[in-house]
């Protein structure tokens, strides 16, 4: 568990860094604060045992999808209409699945 909790910082450590690199993050700061949120509720369901490893593993697999369209998006240093529209329909996609992975009943396996 232990190793997993090191992983899960060092992925958030590294949305963070991601949004703070891109633009210092005033292209889409909607998107950069609702990262934020998404992964501290993926955290809390690790530590509150809502989440087991394989569904927190694939949560932060999207995490890091959507952190990479952001990037693409902010990459020619104008986030157009659209865009904004595919991050927030993607983050809506994230959010949807925390919340049902974290209500599904099933629990992580304390050591």
């Amino acid at each position: 568990m232990h190793k997993f909790t090191t992983l899960a910082s060092g992925i958030a450590l590294a949305l963070a860094s991601v949004g703070a690199f891109a633009q210092g993050g005033a292209l889409t700061p909607r998107v950069d604060q609702r990262q934020a949120n998404q992964q501290a509720r993926i955290d809390a369901g690790v530590a509150s045992g809502q989440l087991n490893r394989r569904e927190a593993a694939r949560l932060e697999h999207q995490q890091l999808r959507i952190a990479r369209a952001e990037r693409r998006a902010k990459a020619d240093g104008v986030v157009t209409a659209r865009e904004r529209r595919e991050l927030a329909a993607m983050q809506r996609s994230a959010d949807a699945r925390i919340r049902a992975q974290k209500h599904d009943r099933q629990v992580a396996r304390r050591p």
